[in-house]
């Protein structure tokens, strides 16, 4: 790591790496009958390429990928420079590792998590960086004890960098990911946060560290809980359906999603984050009283869950 706060890609870069393989090993040893195939690939258009990792059909996960890419080029998208006007004309290199879990259990939450580093050059300038991540859980059937565990881990990995991190990057997951259209969260939270460049370049790639090592700490102990309970037809239609809201949100709003197609990204591992088995259904609400309505009525909700707790 660079010792005077300047941006050093490298460290990132191998962060990346050795991040990807620790998450792929420990869902392996979770899942127990199969394990994550590597996939590497160049980026067709501009330079950089990737490692792309899935298991398939295991005993605990239905499908899980974590990807690790690291891009180059000489133009950003319209998804990067909207927002960001100074970035026009300038050269960039965009890294990170992203993971999406969809579980077979229904009673297991499907779990994303996202690090990742930015960095744009030009001639006689100095260079514009930042970093971005979280991770946020998206459950079927609410458990509270669950959602504590999640958050109480969000607040850990944050805790060293400030009081005001974690309800600052609690209240942004809220905001980011929820569905315009459906006037609903995608799920119960967690951290996010972007634009990430105050303090300098040690202490923001420390907090981006602490995020990703955070991410089997919160997601495990769940799943471990919940991928023997037993489950029926209903528990699993119920799952399929919910599992469009994934896609719904994938498609329509995640940034990284837009700036992956954007720049010409490799679409198979872009698109990894979906579920393998999906329904959509007409209109269609969950009977009063019901777990199913439970969701709805109670964790998607924004809620202050550790005080509440």
């Amino acid at each position: 790591m660079s010792t005077d706060s300047t941006p050093d890609s490298k460290a990132v870069h191998d962060y990346l790496l050795k991040l990807q393989e620790a998450i792929c090993n420990g869902l392996a040893a979770e899942d127990g009958k199969e394990d994550f195939i590597v996939d590497k690939w160049e980026r067709e258009s501009g330079g950089g390429g990737g490692i792309t990792r899935v298991l398939n059909d295991g005993a605990v996960f239905e499908q899980a990928g974590v990807n690790f890419s690291h891009v180059q080029g000489d133009k950003l998208p319209a998804s990067a420079t909207a927002h960001r006007p100074e970035l026009a004309g300038r050269n960039f290199e965009a890294m990170g590792v992203s993971l999406v879990i969809h579980p077979h259990n229904p009673y297991v939450p499907t779990s994303h998590a996202n690090v990742r580093f930015f960095i744009a050059y030009k001639e006689g300038a100095d260079p514009i960086w930042w970093f971005g991540g979280g991770f946020d859980l998206t459950p079927y059937y609410g458990n509270r004890e669950d959602v504590i565990h999640w958050h109480t881990v969000s607040r850990k990995a944050c805790e060293a960098f400030g009081e005001d991190v974690y309800p600052r990057y609690k209240k942004w997951c809220d905001e980011y990911f929820f569905l315009k259209h459906r006037n609903e969260p995608r799920g119960v939270g967690g951290l996010f946060f972007d634009d990430l460049n105050e303090g300098g370049f040690d202490s923001c790639f420390a907090f981006m560290q602490s995020v990703g090592d955070h991410y089997l700490e919160a997601y495990l102990p769940i799943v471990q809980k919940r991928k023997d309970m037993e489950y029926s037809e209903r528990e699993r239609n119920f799952q399929l359906y919910r599992r469009g809201r994934y896609v719904e949100f994938n498609l329509v709003y995640d940034r990284g999603t837009l700036f992956g197609l954007q720049t010409g990204g490799r679409t198979e591992s872009i698109l990894m984050s979906l579920p393998p088995v999906v329904n959509w259904r007409y209109n269609w609400k969950p009977e009063t009283g019901t777990a199913e309505a439970e969701l709805y009525e109670v964790y998607l909700e924004p809620a202050d869950w550790l005080t509440n707790s």
